[in-house]
This record gives structure tokens, sequence and C-alpha cells, in this order.
């Protein structure tokens, strides 16, 4: 039973020493299989059989026991660092996303804001050359309709005169240096000539 313990001792400080100090205290079944093994095997010359064997508890020296608190607090602290670095990234990353979508959708929203003003301007144009181009085109029938009532009234070779004569005055209230006369209008330039036309009609 002695050489037993002691053999016992021996193989479960093997063990565990192959072991890191944080699994020593995770690792129970594979110490226990380990055990059973090794003792069978030892014992068999003994014609002792080991079944089984239970490890109930390690109690490792306070200094041993210091040091694996230590790990395991570091441990801990490292992984709590890893999470809280993880965390901070993806808060970074996604608020980069965020900045990134909303300077696109800024720059989508602009882009259709001028493509709509664009869009507007020129139909703003086509409608006022439509409306001028109507206005002209008013003007032009007026005009015509003018002068085929004028060809229709048959007018008189002085009243032809006075006309040409009013458009010359109109012309002649501008601001320009020279104004050419038709031959027309010169012939009927003398005061003589008017009076004349004037009392005939």
């Amino acid at each position: 039973m002695s050489a037993i313990e002691n053999l016992t001792a021996t193989t479960l400080r093997n063990i565990i020493g192959d072991l890191e100090l944080d699994q020593t205290l995770t690792s129970r079944d594979t110490i226990n299989t380990k055990m059973r093994a090794i003792l069978d095997e030892a014992t068999d010359p003994w014609g002792i059989k080991i079944n089984r064997v239970e490890l109930k508890n390690i109690l490792p020296p306070r200094q041993i026991q210091e040091a694996m608190e230590k790990q395991m607090k570091a441990e801990r602290e490292r992984r709590e660092a890893i999470l809280r670095a993880e965390g901070e990234k993806k808060s970074a990353i996604l608020v980069a996303e965020g900045q990134k979508q909303s300077v696109i959708l800024n720059a989508e929203a602009d882009k259709q804001s001028q493509i709509l003003s664009a869009e507007a301007a020129r139909e703003a144009q086509i409608r006022i050359a439509e409306g001028e181009a109507e206005a002209i085109r008013q003007v032009q029938e007026a005009t015509m309709a003018g002068l085929e009532m004028l060809n229709k009234a048959n007018p008189k070779q002085s009243v032809i005169a006075i006309k040409s004569l009013e458009a010359f005055a109109k012309a002649a209230d501008g601001k320009a240096t020279k104004i050419i006369i038709p031959s027309e209008i010169q012939g009927i330039a003398g005061l003589a000539g008017i009076k004349e036309i004037i009392n005939k009609d």
C-alpha cells in the first residue's frame, strides 16, 4: 500500500508537471485516465488491478496558488482588453461606414437636385422660347392680315405716300445719326407735293 501511495504521488506529480497551471483545475478526467493506466500497469506484477482512479482535489502550495490566481487574472484582463479593442474597432468601422453612406446619400441627393434643377431650367427655357415664337407668329399673322386688308382695299398712291411718311417719321425719332431716305419718299418730300396730296384726298 505504501508503494502504491508513493507511485500515485510520483505519477500525479509527473502528469501535473506536464500541464499548464490553469489546466490542472479543468483536466481532472484526463488526469484520472492517465493515472489509472500508469498505476494499473505498474501494479500488475504485484497482483493488483486498478479499475478506477478519482482525483478529489488538488491543493498546490500557497505560492503556486497565488501564481495561478495571478495568471488567471492576467488572462481575464487580456481577454477583456481584446474584447474591448474588438468592440471599439467594430464601433469605429460602423461609424465610418455610416459616415461613408451618409456622404454617398448626400452626394446622390445633390446630384438628383442638380439634375431636377437643370431639367426645370431647360423646361422653362423651352416654354419661354415657345411663347416668344407664338408671339412672333401672331404678330406676323396680324401684319399679314393687315397687308391683305390693305391689298383688298386697293389704296391710292397718295395713301401709300402718307403711310411712307409716317414710317419715315418713326424712323427719324430714333437715335441714329444717319438716315437713308427711300426714293419713293424723296419724290414727295416737298411741301407743295404734300399739300396737293392732302387737297386731293
